[in-house]
């Protein structure tokens, strides 16, 4: 399956945010990369490359490549509500995503890893697909064989956020996606509204 491998400290510099997790090298070098760094004058920048910024910023957040991220959009734009609301939405209920909200990983992409060798599953069934998109009632869970898994263990021994459209019992290593999240409570610094004029040119 492809997916981003390259220095994920230099993308989270080129943001200035911590898009990957906490990150040393961006608290002691915030600002963006390159051989002249914080003493290079940038220029101004356009109106399409702030929002190309913004669609790279949520590509690399999620950890979703160009065509997929088009198709997610694609499906946003065809649904009923607010084209940046609905997408963000679309992604946020992606198996692999919801594995990390529910801290059975410590990042989306050790959660895309963990689906992709079929340690989760979902309604009693193991799914492998990152991205399969969750339906409100939908329940995740880790499979019986794997919760030993020091991964999985390790992760869920750690302080865990809770999101209101999610309900996980971490001793069952079992959780419910309850429904979409609204926008306000997506926590991703994101400014969506840039990505649908970006698409919308």
């Amino acid at each position: 399956m492809a997916r981003y491998t390259g220095p994920k400290s230099k993308i989270a510099r080129k943001f200035r945010e911590p898009i990957f997790g906490a990150d040393k090298a961006l608290e002691k070098k915030n600002y963006p990369p390159g051989q002249h760094g914080a003493a290079k004058k940038r220029a101004k920048q356009s109106e399409y490359a702030v929002q190309l910024q913004e669609k790279q910023k949520a590509k690399y957040t999620y950890g979703i490549l160009e065509k997929q991220f088009a198709r997610t959009f694609e499906r946003a734009s065809r649904s009923h509500g607010i084209t940046g609301e609905v997408l963000l939405q679309l992604i946020e209920s992606r198996l692999d995503n919801v594995v990390y909200r529910m801290g059975i990983a410590p990042s989306r992409r050790g959660a895309r890893q963990l689906v992709s060798h079929a340690h989760i599953n979902v309604n009693g069934h193991v799914v492998n697909i990152a991205s399969y998109t969750l339906k409100p009632g939908d329940v995740v869970s880790v499979r019986e064989k794997s919760k030993s898994l020091e991964v999985i263990v390790n992760s869920l021994s750690g302080s865990v956020n809770k999101y209101p459209w999610l309900d996980f019992d971490r001793s069952a290593m079992s959780g419910k996606f309850i429904s979409r999240p609204e926008r306000s409570q997506i926590p991703e610094n994101i400014k969506e509204q840039l990505i649908v004029e970006l698409y919308s040119k």
